[in-house]
């Protein structure tokens, strides 16, 4: 086969997963958008954050996270194989992000103190926390307080990871008081919000739940113990967290496809979106046997799962002697059955067809976190019984199709059994075999770390750099050790510890830039 540069491949992959976000984007210009309602502003913000999810999944989590790898074919793969990263290299995290927060910013603006709007501006606070969760995750420091002034402060000051962190809570916490305290609020309907349809209880529940995931992420910091207690104590438990998957769906169709179908799955054209990657043998392994068995989860998240002749293509990341290249016409993850560029049908899985919707969050994550969050104290009850749902959380969104209805051939609960049995001597999933805390926390990360995969895979790197979970041999092959075998990180594990500032502050904010080692520097909530 000849070789195709890898780079033309992601330029083209960035732009797309842009695009999808932009062909919905009323406000490309927040400064001159005061002819835009907050009512007309707020959905399609939303839906750009749906996109940028994607990129924070595929383009960013898939990669540092262990869940894809280098296809056959191509060359030209560079520093994404050996972690020598440059600032220009995760610049659409940062200004995509930065772009999608002032559409937000507008909205809370226009909103502010007006009891009409008081959902709108509930919404968008909780989506402008999820999104400086995100930054922070990805780049620790990052302009907060002096951010979005626009003209009024060209070069914002970075504050620190865990500042932000902490204002996030309160930010939370405003946004339930708004909904809470509303007289005679406009209520959100499908249109005006692609995410919950206008159930406020559910944008609660979500801001819940955002904040449970930042007082976990925070929890092994010990100067900031008893934030997490006192915070995690006032937790409205009679409110509880997300029971089902956050999703966003403004009417995907084939012609303005989900971001993920469009950039992992067929154009607009019906040509294969993406072939220069393919699984990484590390997390298949989770599926096969080698690790675990789970033919239910394995059979519709991989084409050709079981079948040998042609197999699933899996691979090392920076394996490129006689790696495997795709099967003809089909994404790794595409279970479905291509026909013809005009006839492809829709599947279960991570790729279920161009009109299913973007996940923010699962429900599977909600149930983890409240099963480590159980473990550690923060909230009472039993972490086997979050546990074992977010099992079956993670079980019935793979199940799903694209309306979002559990497919009439599968049985959720026979087959999460089935997996019980099938794995009957592992603590990973039979969470009464685990004897310790760090058993019952290994457990929890790395059924959590299969939930997330090629779904938000940042979830999966964030946990495992906080953790240390799920575990990893540098020195074993592609289905124990994570790390790409072309790495040149000083790290035990082989592996980076975060991505640079992108190169757009080296030139614009140069006062505040700063200098990153991503071999040693660490997120405030790193402890490695």
């Amino acid at each position: 086969m000849k070789k195709i540069h890898i780079y033309l491949l992601l330029t083209l992959t960035t732009f797309l997963a842009t695009s999808c976000e932009k062909y919905l984007d009323v406000n490309t210009n927040p400064n001159q958008a005061t002819s835009a309602s907050a009512q007309l502003v707020l959905p399609q913000a939303i839906v750009g954050s749906a996109a940028i999810t994607s990129q924070f999944n595929f383009n960013y989590g898939a990669h540092f996270g262990g869940y894809i790898a280098n296809a056959g074919g191509f060359s030209g793969f560079g520093n994404l194989l050996n972690y020598n990263l440059v600032p220009g290299d995760y610049n659409f995290l940062w200004t995509n992000t930065y772009d999608n927060l002032q559409d937000y910013k507008y909205v809370l603006e226009q909103t502010d103190g007006k009891d009409d709007q008081a959902y709108y501006n509930a919404a968008a606070r909780i989506m402008t926390a999820l999104s400086y969760q995100r930054l922070v995750d990805a780049f620790n420091d990052v302009p907060y307080s002096e951010a979005l002034k626009g003209n009024g402060n060209l070069a914002p000051k970075y504050d620190s990871g865990s500042a932000v962190y902490q204002d996030l809570i309160n930010q939370l916490d405003q946004a339930i008081a708004t909904i809470n305290n509303a007289k005679f609020p406009l209520s959100l309907n499908s249109s005006s919000d692609p995410l919950f349809g206008g159930d406020m209880t559910r944008w609660k529940q979500f801001a819940n739940t955002i904040k449970l995931r930042i007082l976990i992420r925070m929890s092994g910091v010990a100067a900031l113990s008893s934030f997490v207690t006192s915070k995690a104590a006032a937790l409205d438990k009679n409110l509880g967290f997300l029971t089902a998957d956050a999703i966003v769906n403004p009417g995907y169709v084939k012609d303005k496809p989900n971001p993920s179908w469009n950039t992992f799955g067929y154009s607009t054209t019906g040509t294969l979106a993406n072939s220069s990657r393919i699984s990484t043998q590390y997390v298949y392994g989770f599926y096969n046997g080698q690790k675990l068995t789970d033919p239910g989860r394995g059979s519709v998240l991989f084409k050709n799962f079981g079948v040998s002749n042609p197999a699933t293509p899996i691979n090392q990341l920076g394996n490129e002697s006689n790696a495997p290249t795709v099967i003809t016409n089909y994404s790794t993850w595409y279970t479905g059955t291509f026909s013809s560029a005009s006839s492809i049908s829709n599947a279960l899985g991570v790729l279920k067809g161009p009109s299913q919707g973007q996940v923010l969050m699962l429900a599977a994550e909600s149930s983890f976190l409240q099963a480590e969050g159980r473990l550690k104290g923060l909230l009472a009850g039993d972490p086997a019984v979050s546990f074992n749902q977010g099992i079956t959380d993670s079980y019935t969104y793979l199940y799903k199709d694209v309306t979002n209805a559990v497919a009439s051939n599968k049985n959720v609960a026979t087959d999460v059994a089935k997996y019980k049995t099938d794995n009957a001597a592992s603590y990973l999933v039979n969470f009464s075999l685990a004897t310790t805390n760090d058993q019952k926390l290994e457990a929890i990360i790395t059924q959590k770390y299969i939930a997330v995969a090629m779904i938000n895979s940042e979830e999966g790197w964030n946990e495992y750099r906080r953790t240390g979970y799920p575990k990893t041999n540098p020195a074993g092959n592609g289905y124990t050790n994570i790390a790409s075998n072309k790495s040149n990180s000083s790290r035990p594990d082989k592996l980076p510890t975060r991505v640079l500032y992108p190169s757009s502050e080296q030139s614009y904010n140069s006062a505040n830039y700063k200098a990153i080692n991503v071999f040693g520097d660490l997120i405030f909530w790193d402890p490695n």
